[in-house]
């Protein structure tokens, strides 16, 4: 804040707004925009590696496995997002500090669970009462990242699996009569023109994302979303000069940068898809060759 923002009654008109856009809350709104970039940054790879993961199991020979993959992706697909972020979370946070308690109090004789408490010992609580407030956020996030990506990574899982099956089969038994052997078609043949046929899905799967981060709200994270809501809003504790529902201005520039991140990411995803198109067999690959494209 300027220091000319000492005393609020003294300022009015830009001077006033210059003051108000400076305060401590709105620092907080700012970082939050980083906070969403940082999740989508972290959260695609992450999806991305589960849902190849998640494919290459349900296309296994062995059953076991199979039954794994699919599994995997049918759960996660027929459960609604709100219900899966309210309870995987809760579930994974007690799933670590239970595992924790056994190592840290063996001796402990309470019961864990009694009733809707969940109770550990002190030493087990992760990260612990005593730690900084940061490590507290960092343990947030990192739980958002989880269970973001084993959600997208369900679905990146079926679309990666039928862009697989999509490839002709025809080329893999090429390949196999050169002599090459099954990694070598794996890696060499499969998976370089899988891409093609997967990127249309994971595009949408990428907007998808982008739209869902607002549940952040949800595990704990203070989202952009929220700081619009808590600074838009009047007579909240959120903000330090007081001032009209102004959730309308909030709310619609959130609307622009949303408007804004998922008009970048279709231009750059159209043009990775004609870049993985050049040269392939699809309908894309043929239009570059007639120069259509």
């Amino acid at each position: 804040m300027f220091l000319s923002c000492a005393d609020p009654s003294l300022l009015d008109g830009l001077n006033w707004l210059a003051c108000y856009l400076t305060t401590g809350k709105h620092f907080d709104f700012y970082w939050s925009f980083v906070t969403v970039l940082v999740l989508l940054a972290v959260t695609a790879p992450t999806a991305l590696a589960f849902g190849f993961g998640g494919a290459m199991l349900a296309r296994s020979q062995h059953l076991p496995l199979r039954i794994i993959g699919k599994g995997y992706t049918a759960m996660v697909r027929g459960v609604p997002d709100i219900v899966f972020f309210l309870f995987f979370v809760i579930a994974l946070d007690q799933g670590i500090e239970w595992a924790v308690h056994q190592v840290r109090c063996p001796d402990w004789t309470d019961p864990i669970r009694n009733g809707l408490e969940f109770r550990v010992c002190p030493q087990a609580k992760v990260p612990n009462n005593s730690a900084a407030q940061v490590w507290h956020s960092l343990y947030g996030f990192a739980l958002a990242v989880v269970t973001f990506a084993l959600v997208f990574g369900a679905f990146a899982a079926n679309v990666i699996y039928g862009a697989m099956q999509a490839v002709p089969h025809t080329q893999l038994e090429t390949a196999e009569a050169y002599g090459m052997s099954p990694r070598q078609v794996f890696h060499r043949v499969l998976v370089p023109q899988m891409w093609v046929f997967a990127l249309p899905g994971l595009s949408n799967l990428w907007l998808i994302l982008i739209k869902a981060t607002p549940l952040l709200f949800l595990l704990g994270v203070q989202d952009i979303v929220y700081w619009a809501r808590e600074l838009g809003g009047m007579k909240t504790g959120a903000f330090d000069y007081p001032h009209p529902d102004w959730r309308l201005y909030y709310f619609l520039f959130l609307l622009v940068f949303y408007l804004c991140m998922t008009k970048l990411s279709e231009v750059y995803l159209n043009r990775l898809q004609n870049h993985l198109s050049r040269g392939q067999a699809t309908a894309a690959g043929e239009a570059q060759r007639k120069g259509i494209a």
